[in-house]
């Protein structure tokens, strides 16, 4: 998550110089819908997009990690979107849903265990 973090951070920081010269220059967000609402959409293009097309973001392939759907397959938009605001509640109650990966069998936080995904670790020659 942190090395994902890095490279939101930066779209983020790009987003919002994208988005200065477009209407009011002083926007802050949760304070401006628009704007929030563009900032989540650069984070859901980056995360699902990376999920749906390669199953791994740049900082899962550091690890060798992969998402899954639980029958195996790649996951499809509607999961993607699913899995990434229920991850934001997992966030946002003070990482309760992140921390549920320790109590879960499968080491399934609730953004996974509502979007029906799983992580699996690839072996050292695969990713």
């Amino acid at each position: 998550m942190l090395y994902d973090g890095v490279i939101l951070l930066g779209l983020l920081m790009l987003a919002s110089a994208a988005a200065l010269p477009i209407g009011d220059p002083h926007k802050t967000a949760f304070e401006d819908f628009w704007f929030t609402s563009w900032l989540f959409f650069v984070c859901f293009a980056y995360l699902g997009g990376c999920w749906r097309y390669k199953g791994m973001t740049l900082g899962m392939r550091a690890w060798r990690l992969r998402l899954l759907s639980a029958d195996g397959a790649a996951i499809s938009w509607p999961r993607c979107l699913l899995r990434f605001f229920t991850a934001i509640v997992s966030i946002a109650v003070f990482g309760l849903g992140i921390l549920w990966a320790l109590l879960d069998g499968q080491k399934r936080g609730w953004h996974d265990l509502v979007a029906n995904t799983l992580l699996v670790r690839l072996g050292r020659n695969e990713g």
